[in-house]
C-alpha cells in the first residue's frame, strides 16, 4: 500500500492557487482550512525571495528535522517544473507528499501545490518590497480534505484555529530566518 497516489494531476503547470479542480475528491470543496501570515523583514526584496526560493537549502532543512526528500524531476535551475516526494512521521504514522512548484515569478511570487493521500495543500509565498532595504512577506497555505477522515481533523482542528495561527506564523518566521541565514 502506498501513501502516494502516483496518479495525481501535478502536471507542472501554472494554476490557480485558491483552485484545486480535483474531481475525484468528492469533499474537498466542502471544508478547507487557510493559514496566512505577513512577516516584514530588514531584506530587500530579491534576497528575501532568493531565501525562501533557494529549494537545496529548503531540502536539507527538510532533511535535518528527520524528513526524507526525494526530487522527482530534472530541472537544476529554480522554477516551474521542480517538484518533489517528501516523507514524514506524524503522529506516529508515516506520512507522504507530492509537492511541486507551479508558479516562479521572481522576485514576488512563489506557488507550490501538493497532494498527500488524506488532503490537497496550497502554498503561495508573495514578496512585496517596502523600501530599497525592507521587504514584506505574505505566507498563506491552504488546506484541503481528500477524504473524509482528513476533513472530521480539519473539522477539529478549526476548534483550535487561533493557537494554530500562532504556530504557524511562529514556524513560516523560524523558517525564513534559517532560510536567510543560508543565504546571507
Amino acid at each position: 500500500m502506498t501513501w502516494l497516489n502516483t496518479n495525481a494531476d501535478l502536471d507542472y503547470q501554472p494554476v490557480a492557487v485558491s483552485g484545486f479542480q480535483d474531481a475525484s475528491s468528492k469533499v474537498s470543496g466542502l471544508l478547507r482550512m487557510k493559514f496566512s501570515t505577513r512577516l516584514d523583514g530588514e531584506l530587500p526584496a530579491d534576497k528575501l525571495f532568493a531565501a525562501i526560493g533557494n529549494f537545496d537549502a529548503m531540502e536539507r532543512l527538510l532533511i535535518g528535522r528527520g524528513a526524507s526528500v526525494a526530487r522527482i524531476d530534472p530541472a537544476q535551475e529554480p522554477g516551474i517544473g521542480m517538484g518533489w516526494n517528501i516523507g514524514f512521521d506524524w503522529r506516529g504514522r508515516a506520512r507522504s507528499l507530492r509537492l511541486a512548484v507551479t508558479r516562479f515569478d521572481r522576485p514576488e511570487l512563489l506557488t507550490m501545490v501538493g497532494r498527500s493521500e488524506a488532503v490537497d495543500v496550497a502554498v503561495n509565498a508573495t514578496v512585496v518590497a517596502l523600501s530599497r532595504a525592507r521587504s514584506r512577506l505574505i505566507f498563506e497555505t491552504e488546506v484541503r480534505p481528500r477524504n473524509m477522515k482528513a476533513r472530521l481533523m480539519l473539522q477539529t482542528a478549526k476548534l483550535g484555529k487561533a493557537q494554530l495561527d500562532r504556530r504557524y506564523q511562529n514556524r513560516i518566521r523560524e523558517f525564513v530566518d534559517q532560510m536567510s541565514g543560508q543565504v546571507a
